[in-house]
């Protein structure tokens, strides 16, 4: 009976949940009352927006694509009655809408007509209302329609509504909810890091800019000023401080090659851009990491940027080394690193940061924005744009000091330096069948997971199997062709006669449970195609048949993968990403141990 079904309905959180004033509701009831898919675009996945009602009020919505499934099932339909699991509250142009991350269709109450004479949701006076009164049109959508390119959310918490303190700021956005469809908002930041002024001279004249990370509660974001900019607010910035930055302010997407912050955008100061010392200094946190294990360092790809703690087990002297591309002199310390995986790390910092080190052996260190390299197997490099904080008042760190006051004092650790790719496997690695992926959800909590695959190759996309990439030392940044033998770097600010070119390869693997798509780089590109990308290069601008055979070659090979597993997030989607960080070929005499260790197992007799 519908008003059965009506009696589940949360009747009000629609209002609520944009109402800073109300009790927040817990995984609301609603029914839909219309589905629509939008206009399409061009190589983006489909999607949906649909209106939902709680009898009081009715909101448009967009569906994130992850729910996809449910309408394409015929799940989710016109009628039917829903719990809002994951969502988030956004204002586009003035109107209300919500993105939803998560639902769940609840079959058992069935499916009925619109219950009840639901009301717009919108920003109007109760006058207004009462004055207007909304009535729904059963023919199209409701409401004004907005284009799929308004609705871009990103996909961490269930709200970016704005806060409403008792200041002068009437209007505190959480640096989540900042997008380029928001264009009038104040933030409330603690700057984390300021840069050095960098100068540059090209083509087009000369500059001036520095860069600042900036955080609160629900986010952290970069913002850069140049020139006017630069010279107006690097004086203001201090680290540590706390600040209130209001529009208008440019957003944009992040160029994530100059920053390792978690943020699709970023911010560039404009003229009229707001900077003010806030009073109250202690409401905004100190820092945030994403602390990866040592132990795990060897399934991190080469050049990630990562943070990491640990105990400071030994630091090294002072040097200096001279750049092979510059001839510049560059200071520079090592730092071991250990932690409860057993494992130890070599550290490097640089300049000051190492001719001014004074940390004493046995402290806890908290690293933010630090380079992943193979050299030597694995070892790591503090950016300049990273940061290093001593006894971190946080729990990892009392963790780790009181486990190493325990016992890891005692403890002999293996050293990352000394482990060739033969010998990663110190910790018995996961292997996993292509079911158990995605039946344990792999990569969808907020840590990657790492595991291996034993899996054969049906398919290697040979379009954009590589690019052109920077031929100056640890950049392998991508170039771009001016003119025939004028390759420009801009990281590097450089030409070069000509680029390395590096796999960056999509894959496609089977096993017998299931396929998966795989992402792979250089190194990886090079064991499965047997030859360098810049060799595949030539071959392929002048023997396509050689070219061909490459492929061949290389499909249809069994190999052992070591994968990590992440969510990544564009706009207001996400998705798994599973990246193989190693490639071996079968070792038949350990896989038939394996093998019998897994029957074993199974206690058979």
């Amino acid at each position: 009976m519908a008003s059965e079904a009506a009696s589940h309905i949360s009747a009000g959180a629609l209002s609520a949940i944009f109402d800073d004033t109300k009790p927040q509701p817990r995984e609301p009831i609603v029914q839909c009352v219309q589905i629509k898919p939008l206009p399409p675009q061009q190589n983006q996945q489909e999607r949906y927006r649909a209106v939902f009602s709680d009898i009081s009020n009715y909101v448009q919505t967009m569906l994130a694509t992850q729910n996809n499934h449910l309408v394409t099932n015929g799940l989710l339909r016109k009628g039917c009655f829903v719990r809002l699991k994951s969502f988030q509250a956004n204002l586009v142009k003035g109107k209300k809408i919500l993105i939803i991350l998560d639902l769940e269709v609840l079959q058992e109450l069935g499916e009925f007509e619109k219950i009840g004479e639901p009301k717009a949701l919108e920003n109007r006076t109760e006058e207004d209302e009462k004055a207007q009164p909304t009535t729904i049109s059963g023919n199209g959508f409701y409401g004004s329609k907005l284009q799929g390119q308004q609705m871009q959310a990103h996909d961490r918490t269930p709200s970016t509504r704005p806060i409403a303190p008792a200041s002068s700021h009437a209007t505190i956005y959480p640096i989540e909810a900042i997008s380029p469809y928001n264009h009038k908002w104040t933030i409330k930041a603690r700057c984390t890091s300021k840069s050095n002024i960098k100068t540059w001279h090209n083509r087009n004249g000369e500059g001036k800019l520095f860069s600042v990370n900036l955080l609160d509660d629900s986010g952290e974001i970069r913002a850069t000023g140049f020139n006017q900019q630069c010279e107006m607010l690097y004086d203001v910035f201090q680290e540590g401080n706390v600040y209130y930055i209001s529009s208008p302010c440019r957003v944009q997407i992040a160029k994530k090659q100059f920053t390792n912050l978690n943020n699709d955008y970023e911010l560039t100061f404009e003229k009229d851009t707001i900077v003010e010392k806030a009073e109250d200094q202690s409401d905004v946190p100190q820092i945030r990491f994403n602390f990866t294990a040592i132990g795990e360092l060897q399934s991190v790809e080469k050049d990630t940027t990562i943070d990491v703690i640990g105990v400071l087990k030994d630091v090294g002297d002072a040097s200096q080394i001279v750049s092979k591309t510059t001839s510049k002199p560059y200071d520079k310390r090592e730092l071991t690193l250990v932690d409860t995986t057993g494992f130890s790390v070599r550290l490097t910092v640089w300049g000051s940061t190492a001719t001014g080190f004074n940390v004493i052996p046995e402290s806890v260190v908290a690293f933010k924005g630090v380079k992943v390299s193979d050299f030597g197997g694995r070892s790591l490099s503090l950016l300049s744009s990273g940061t290093m904080t001593v006894d971190p008042d946080i729990s990892e760190a009392h963790k780790l000091k009181g486990w190493y006051d325990a016992q890891g004092r005692d403890e002999a650790f293996v050293s990352h330096a000394s482990m060739s790719s033969a010998t990663t496997s110190t910790k018995p690695d996961r292997f996993k069948t292509i079911a158990q992926v995605r039946e344990e959800q792999l990569g969808m909590s907020e840590n990657p997971d790492y595991f291996s695959l034993k899996a054969t190759i049906i398919y290697i996309k040979k379009e954009n199997v590589s690019y052109p990439a920077c031929l100056s030392e640890r950049c392998n940044k991508k170039v771009t062709e001016l003119d025939p033998g004028q390759w420009r770097c801009e990281h590097c600010d450089k030409t070069h006669p000509r680029p390395e070119y590096r796999y960056i390869m999509l894959i496609s693997v089977s096993d017998h449970t299931g396929q998966l798509y795989l992402s792979c780089f250089d190194d990886v590109g090079k064991a499965i195609m047997g030859t360098s990308a810049d060799n595949l290069m030539e071959i392929r601008q002048n023997d396509d048949k050689a070219d061909g055979d490459l492929f061949q070659d290389a499909n249809c090979r069994t190999w052992n993968f070591r994968c990590r597993a992440k969510i990544d997030h564009f706009g207001d989607q996400q998705r798994v990403r599973y990246q193989v960080s190693s490639a071996q070929p079968i070792n038949y005499s350990d896989e038939a141990s394996r093998l019998a260790g897994l029957i074993d197992s199974y206690g058979l007799d």
